[in-house]
């Protein structure tokens, strides 16, 4: 079965950045399920797989625009510590929730602590960076009725909460 649209696929993957460094892979695990063509994982990957077949490999690399974007100054902000009272124990690189001004949640990063202020990044952590992925096909099946409504795959024990 080949990888296409509406497809489940299970796929091992190592991804590196510029430097050569592991950030992540399946090696150990099971291999990653997504369902194909429904922006569950990043774009160049996504698009980079599309025709492959059970047992294939290849090597991709995924500029920041088809990842996870550039990254922008503008998602760097300095909040005063007042705005986060009551969260203990904060830390750089603690991940906070937050929100825009239409109520929409999204993740920041304490980037820095100063003695009144936080400096806090909306970026995701691999913005602006060119990826590398090494990623081999493990196994293709057709989506499920109620997969392809959801826009995701699940799992056995998992639930449909996001």
């Amino acid at each position: 079965m080949t990888v296409k649209k509406d497809k489940v696929v299970e796929m091992h993957y190592t991804l590196k950045n510029e430097a050569g460094e592991v950030i992540d892979s399946s090696k150990g695990q099971d291999p990653m399920p997504f369902l194909q063509g429904h922006g569950n994982i990043v774009p160049g990957l996504e698009k980079a797989i599309e025709g492959m077949k059970i047992g294939e490999s290849c090597e991709v690399s995924v500029e920041p625009k088809e990842a996870y974007g550039e990254h922008h100054p503008e998602g760097i902000q300095t909040i005063p510590m007042d705005a986060l009272k009551g969260i203990d124990n904060l830390k750089i690189g603690m991940e906070l929730q937050s929100q825009d001004e239409q109520g929409n949640p999204f993740i920041v990063r304490v980037k820095e602590i100063k003695e009144d202020t936080v400096i806090i990044d909306a970026n995701h952590p691999l913005s602006g960076q060119m990826l590398h992925f090494n990623v081999s096909i493990e196994a293709v099946r057709d989506a499920t009725k109620e997969e392809l409504e959801h826009g995701h795959i699940h799992t056995h024990g998992s639930s449909c909460s996001h």
